[in-house]
């Protein structure tokens, strides 16, 4: 049975623990959310061991947990196992492993599977075993257009209710962080009072912006051919106190790695040999729908150069120049094919 990441506390408060449990999805929150509720269920059913297995590439060792599986509890008449699966996939061995656990589970162990990369292709038979003798809670990626639903929904299982338009001034401020979403929604448990819902003046009174100008989103909006969030984000990032050369090592990093894919003649193959998650691999082919192989190799020249200004490294010949202007040149030539004119010749 599949549950929902907002009602998934509640379910579990209501039923004896089962055997197995899947937790999975690119939300690190709702996923760190969702674990939690089944560790706190397993402590007030009186399961007090817990241990923790994470299956890395060829660093797992599918065989120690077979023999931990199979062990007798040395403390506690029941334990909580977890297998924390970055990408998802536990691999022939791991599946089957994992699906003859389910088949017959010992009285004395819980399982739960933590996954940090989900699809629609992630299932498999060892997701069907454990949806047979447990749950599985799939916290699949909140998108843009849903965001004031979610904020909604969250609102309401805290207690609260907001305008519309208040609603819509969270979904604004925290930019679709939802670990800021989740701070300020308890912070306005804390500070809201009465019972009317919460309207505009006082959400801007109550919210503080939130909304946050890492380097990482910063590039991913650029990727994704989002211009104004690009000027935005950055305007964001100076008035902050930033200083561009802490924002360059992941700018020249990303823009490498689009390089490079642009290169390769096997997109696949390329994303496995760098090791870039599935979740990002689509953020990497809209980039690269935009600009020829020989334009990504000319923003990695750029960037370089805006590295340089950044640090006082003027070459000879070169004028001195603003570090945060060539930035966001940049990055508007990354994010809209038609900007490509904006960078230096």
């Amino acid at each position: 049975m599949e549950l929902s990441t907002d009602r998934i506390a509640a379910h579990l408060a209501g039923e004896p623990l089962r055997p197995a449990y899947l937790v999975a999805g690119a939300e690190t929150l709702l996923v760190l959310e969702a674990a939690d509720a089944v560790r706190m269920a397993a402590r007030a059913q009186g399961i007090g061991e817990r241990e923790v297995h994470d299956m890395e590439g060829r660093d797992a060792d599918w065989g120690a947990l077979a023999a931990s599986l199979l062990a007798p509890s040395l403390f506690a008449t029941r334990r909580l196992v977890e297998v924390r699966l970055p990408t998802g996939k536990p691999g022939t061995e791991g599946g089957k492993l994992i699906a003859e656990f389910c088949a017959a589970p010992p009285p004395d162990v819980v399982l739960l599977v933590i996954a940090g990369e989900w699809s629609r292709q992630h299932p498999g038979k060892w997701t069907e075993a454990i949806a047979r003798v447990g749950h599985t809670c799939i916290a699949w990626q909140v998108r843009p257009h849903e965001l004031e639903s979610w904020i909604e929904r969250r609102l309401r299982l805290r207690g609260l209710r907001a305008t519309p338009d208040a609603v819509a001034r969270l979904a604004q401020r925290i930019e679709g962080n939802l670990l800021a979403a989740a701070q300020e929604i308890d912070k306005l448990v804390l500070l809201a009072e009465g019972d009317a819902p919460i309207d505009l003046a006082r959400m801007d009174a109550l919210v503080a912006d939130s909304a946050r100008y890492d380097v990482f989103r910063l590039v991913d909006a650029a990727l994704n051919g989002q211009p104004a969030q690009v000027s935005r984000m950055l305007a964001g990032l100076r008035a902050e106190g930033e200083a561009v050369p802490a924002l360059m090592g992941m700018v020249v990093k990303e823009l490498q790695t689009v390089a490079a894919l642009a290169r390769a003649r096997n997109f696949a193959a390329e994303c496995k040999a760098l090791r870039i998650w599935d979740s990002k691999q689509a953020v990497y082919k809209r980039a690269l729908a935009r600009h020829a192989p020989e334009r990504w190799q000319r923003c990695v020249v750029e960037a370089g150069r805006v590295d340089r200004i950044a640090k006082g490294r003027v070459r000879l010949g070169e004028e001195p120049a603003d570090a945060w202007l060539q930035l966001e040149r940049l990055l508007l030539a990354v994010a809209d094919k038609g900007a490509i004119r904006l960078l230096a010749s």
